[in-house]
């Protein structure tokens, strides 16, 4: 048998502390809005990280893996590198930080250009050996034209003792292009793959370099030749820039099983957190249109030159003018 309470003996309920909670929790909401945090006492404003110091970002054209200095004449030899482990090669802070040191390697010059011989003429080239480069996704191919020798990107099926020519005419027909040969854009036909497309005329800048990267002759408009990438991308070049017809070698398969955590420390990654995930396009996914054209006609102007002067230098160069310096200064503070 339970105990029954009548009913007029219950403690009624406390409205007013259950209205101070609701009043507190509402004030804490605002605060927070406000981009404060509310204490105890008074209410007291977030304390912000100085944005003096900006981390640079990564972009195109920055390695932020390794650093290699080139002598003055190009060789064959392989070069030491230093290892950056994703900090920026002037400030030194961390920007990739995934990137770790990695195993011991050596860099291999390629030279990116193909040009004719010096009358015009096509200049033929015999793959000397295929070489296995660590620093790059694709394999290297050592050539000689009499007695020069090179390192160049090796395309998809190229063997040792093989013949490449490098055209550089511009027909009114155009051509039939053979597998690892380099053309003028404009001489060659609509469809014709190809790789190691010179940015500009007459600069050393190239695009699909890649292991297993190449674009696509689209069409031609006036003297300039638009290519088109897997990803849909479009570029207009000038007719008179190189490619070379095929696709560039791959050194490893696109997928390749790690298996163990030191295995990436070889390869040169550091740890990851695990929280970012790929997205799988389970809850949809935007439709954006494709990019407009990208027109490469005139290279970017390289970054203006700081130059940082001092009394020391003034004092090293000319003493006279350091004194002065020092009496103009000393007129000014008093």
């Amino acid at each position: 048998m339970g105990l029954s309470v009548p009913v007029s003996s219950r403690t009624p309920p406390d409205f007013s502390r259950v209205a101070a909670m609701l009043a507190s929790v509402t004030r804490s909401l605002q605060l927070v809005r406000l981009g404060q945090r509310a204490l105890p006492g008074a209410a007291q404003p977030l304390r912000h990280i100085s944005k003096d110091i900006r981390v640079p970002d990564p972009g195109v054209g920055v390695q932020y893996r390794y650093r290699v200095q080139l002598p003055e004449k190009y060789t064959i030899k392989r070069l030491p590198i230093q290892k950056l482990a994703g900090r920026d090669p002037e400030t030194g802070r961390v920007v990739v930080g995934t990137l770790g040191g990695g195993s011991k390697q050596k860099y291999r010059w390629v030279d990116p250009e193909r040009p004719p011989l010096s009358d015009g003429s096509p200049r033929r080239e015999r793959v000397l050996q295929l070489v296995y480069d660590a620093l790059r996704t694709c394999t290297v191919a050592l050539v000689a034209h009499g007695e020069h020798v090179r390192y160049v990107i090796a395309h998809e099926g190229m063997k040792v003792g093989d013949i490449i020519t490098t055209y550089g005419d511009i027909p009114r027909i155009p051509v039939r292009p053979a597998v690892g040969d380099a053309h003028p854009l404009g001489a060659l036909p609509a469809g014709t793959e190809v790789f190691n497309i010179q940015k500009y005329l007459g600069e050393k800048d190239r695009i699909c370099i890649n292991g297993g990267t190449y674009c696509t002759v689209l069409r031609r408009v006036g003297d300039r030749v638009i290519v088109i990438s897997p990803s849909k991308r479009q570029f207009s070049l000038r007719q008179e820039c190189t490619c070379v017809v095929g696709r560039v070698s791959m050194r490893f398969p696109s997928i390749r099983p790690i298996g163990s955590a030191q295995r990436l420390r070889w390869l040169g990654y550091r740890p990851r957190s695990g929280l970012w995930q790929r997205k799988t396009g389970r809850f949809g996914r935007k439709l954006r249109r494709p990019p407009p054209v990208r027109e490469f006609s005139v290279p970017p102007a390289p970054p203006p030159e700081v130059m940082t002067l001092s009394l020391h230098d003034v004092h090293v160069h000319n003493p006279s003018s350091q004194s002065q310096l020092v009496k103009t200064f000393r007129g000014r503070s008093n």
